[in-house]
């Protein structure tokens, strides 16, 4: 009944035009795909339905003492399910990786005003690094559900390639690599020596997510090919939808926000690789 009268109260405040708020969800699979990498999927046909690439949940624990919400990229949705994967790095991430099927988690979201534009017939080349990953599989899967584009994921991970096979089915080429054998712009290298950024006469459109030295790479190596190069950024966040001011970052029209101004800039906004 709980969570029956959790869906109205979506529905009616979609139904008014407001934004949903904060709710409880029920917790439908969760599983470790590498050693602190946590794959989640929980039901919520709003977030389902709305969200795109690059937005992303912010989840609440049930510790009392953590008023924050932790702030996850939505990975894939099918049908009214959807999954975010995150690391465990303290305790709000520990707290909700304890989780069990069956269990609740309050939820917000979809957030984030500027997704991955994706609408366009493209080659993209989504490049992720560690978790930077989650937002390029769900990319990966709209591309793939569109129909009209080619796609080509570079990955790179810091040891186990804990996302090669979710994203496997949603695109057309894979590429990884580990840290002890090179990076993301290696394999960038390789996709260009193998002629393999052409690919059916399409543009190519790079979409960015990681590290904040990967991404400035990457995207110093689009320029150089002039090449469109979408970043999506991560940012320690409060509300995740643009009062706290939290999750600020410097462009080239000054301090922006993440949640609100964002996740995503070109890399001109960012003025990266000029």
């Amino acid at each position: 009944m709980t969570f029956t009268r959790t869906y109205d109260v979506v529905d009616e405040a979609v139904a008014a035009g407001y934004f949903p708020p904060r709710h409880p969800v029920v917790i439908t699979a969760i599983d470790e795909l590498a050693p602190g990498v946590v794959r989640m999927a929980f039901r919520d046909p709003y977030i389902a339905e709305h969200a795109r690439p690059a937005q992303f949940v912010n989840l609440f624990t049930d510790d009392e003492m953590m008023l924050m919400p932790r702030p996850f990229g939505v990975s894939e949705v099918n049908g009214d399910e959807v999954s975010i994967i995150f690391a465990v790095v303290g305790k709000g991430t520990a707290n909700l990786a304890a989780k069990q099927v069956g269990d609740s988690v309050d939820v917000l979201g979809p957030l984030g005003m500027h997704p991955f534009k994706v609408k366009d017939k493209a080659h993209y080349v989504l490049v992720a690094g560690g978790l930077g990953v989650p937002p390029l599989i769900c990319a990966a899967q709209k591309l793939y559900d569109a129909g009209e584009s080619k796609v080509t994921a570079v990955f790179g991970y810091r040891d186990v390639k804990f996302a090669d096979d979710i994203v496997a089915p949603y695109a057309d080429n894979v590429l990884s690599i580990d840290n002890e054998h090179g990076n993301v712009v290696t394999l960038l290298d390789q996709l260009e020596s193998e002629n393999g950024l052409i690919v059916d006469g399409l543009d190519t459109v790079l979409l960015v997510c990681g590290p904040l030295p990967m991404m400035k790479a990457v995207a110093a190596w689009a320029a150089k090919r002039d090449l469109a190069c979408q970043l999506s950024m991560e940012q320690r966040m409060g509300c995740g939808y643009g009062t706290c001011v939290l999750c600020t970052i410097d462009t080239v029209d000054g301090r922006l926000k993440v949640c609100s101004d964002g996740p995503v800039f070109s890399r001109e906004q960012l003025g990266w690789g000029e």
